[in-house]
């Protein structure tokens, strides 16, 4: 065939006779194509399964809607993403309702999401088992992790909205059955943003810490009234079920009638089939209690008075075989009497020995006897006190003698002591003279002699 441009080869573009296609940028072709595609289509309502989900940073979702003859890529922006009623997931059927136009940077039309619902209840179903399979396979239902609840929790903290019969229910039965302090996070149930509530709820619970000013719950209650599948619905998502599964404090989750479950109910440490039955399972009855405690205080009454009975009769029959005290003491006893008569007999006898001792000392004692012993011991004294007088240094100073010695008051008794000192006092019978060592005297003729002190005789 022919092509419509002979000269297809030439180099540089130049008009062709009876060409009247206008020449346009690759920027000006896409925006005429998105101005028909958006003004041929508007918006639209496409049926379809989700592929390729994916949330980035920015908070947009992007994603395909396929069936089994085609594909279309769509984008849900951060605010309509935020919006949606459940959690988009690959292999779910839905319908997207948006605008379709295009993406010039790749040259593809797309749909841009406004609003995406499950395509009926079947798809719903679907995404509710998927979501099952998947918590389930990470261990999250697993009854090895539930913890047991407490058997008389202080504070009960529930998670509910604050205006609906649900938390009145529940406050009736526990006031009835054990008053107990009860914190209540106020929630929506339904609707949009109902399922980060409850999840914030749940955590913001478990955050507490003990002697707050909001106290910590030792045991947690989810409640919601029944209702449909699609009100039921925030406590399938999967933010609740895990803020539910990673709670520190036991759960009862009691959410709808005894028919209704939800995978909150399979996270939960305890599954009630209703609001008011939570209540019944979280505290015991407080008459009951009483009761049981009235009956434990019996018998603990019991077993003691058993137990001092028993230890009487143990005692009463070891006291039977036991010998008794006299037979115990006898051979005692008489031990003590025969050291006691030994010592009577051992003191008299030591008193009539010292009777005789006394008795020839006595004999000796004889008056004259002591007299003469007396005479003597007192010209002996008297001798004695004689000999004293004559030895006393006064009397050797009234003889002509001194005394010397140093300014620090002990006594010089060689000249070399004497010159050392320098300074010297001489005592006297009647008193001290103060002398100064130092020089030599004259003799007649003026010549020096040296002094020296003439030997003294010995005062014995």
């Amino acid at each position: 065939m022919a092509s419509p441009y002979p000269d297809a080869s030439r180099l540089v573009a130049e008009p062709v006779p009876g060409d009247n296609a206008l020449t346009l940028t690759v920027g000006e072709l896409a925006g005429k194509l998105r101005r028909v595609v958006e003004g041929e289509f508007g918006h639209v309502r496409l049926r379809g399964e989700i592929s390729g989900y994916k949330r980035v940073a920015s908070g947009h979702a992007y994603l395909a809607l396929k069936d089994e003859s085609a594909v279309i890529d769509g984008v849900i922006w951060k605010g309509q993403a935020l919006g949606l009623a459940f959690q988009p997931q690959d292999g779910v059927e839905v319908i997207a309702t948006g605008k379709l136009t295009t993406y010039p940077g790749r040259s593809k039309y797309q749909i841009v999401i406004e609003r995406m619902e499950l395509a009926g209840a079947g798809a719903l179903m679907a995404l509710l088992d998927k979501l099952r399979v998947k918590l389930a396979g990470e261990g999250l239902f697993d009854r090895a992790a539930k913890k047991p609840l407490p058997y008389l929790p202080r504070v009960i903290g529930v998670v509910t909205s604050p205006t609906g019969a649900v938390i009145r229910d529940i406050l009736h039965r526990l006031e009835d059955r054990c008053p107990t302090h009860v914190v209540v996070w106020p929630v929506k149930v339904q609707g949009e943003g109902s399922a980060a509530e409850i999840a914030a709820a749940v955590r913001g619970f478990d955050a507490l810490g003990e002697g707050g000013p909001v106290p910590r719950p030792d045991l947690l209650i989810v409640a919601r009234g029944g209702g449909s599948v699609e009100d039921l619905w925030s406590f399938n998502e999967e933010v609740v079920v895990r803020a539910v599964a990673e709670c520190r404090i036991p759960v009862i989750s009691a959410v709808g009638h005894e028919t209704d479950t939800t995978l909150c109910d399979h996270a939960a440490d305890l599954r009630a089939p209703t609001p008011t039955a939570a209540a019944e399972i979280a505290v015991p009855v407080l008459a009951d209690l009483r009761l049981t405690i009235a009956s434990h205080g019996g018998r603990t009454e019991r077993c003691a008075r058993r137990y001092v009975e028993r230890g009487r009769e143990r005692l009463e029959a070891l006291a039977r075989v036991m010998p008794r005290r006299d037979a115990l003491l006898g051979p005692q006893r008489q031990r003590a009497d025969e050291l006691g008569l030994r010592l009577d007999r051992g003191l008299e006898r030591r008193v009539a020995l010292a009777r005789g001792v006394l008795d020839r000392a006595g004999g000796a004692l004889r008056p004259a006897v002591l007299e003469r012993r007396i005479e003597g011991a007192r010209s002996a004294l008297d001798a004695t006190w004689r000999l004293v007088g004559s030895l006393s240094p006064q009397r050797v100073l009234e003889r002509g003698y001194a005394r010397v010695t140093a300014r620090g008051g002990e006594t010089l008794v060689d000249a070399g002591a004497a010159r050392a000192a320098g300074a010297v006092t001489l005592h006297f019978h009647d008193g001290a003279v103060e002398a100064q060592i130092g020089g030599r005297l004259e003799r007649g003729g003026g010549r020096p002699y040296p002094v020296s002190r003439p030997e003294q005789p010995s005062l014995l």
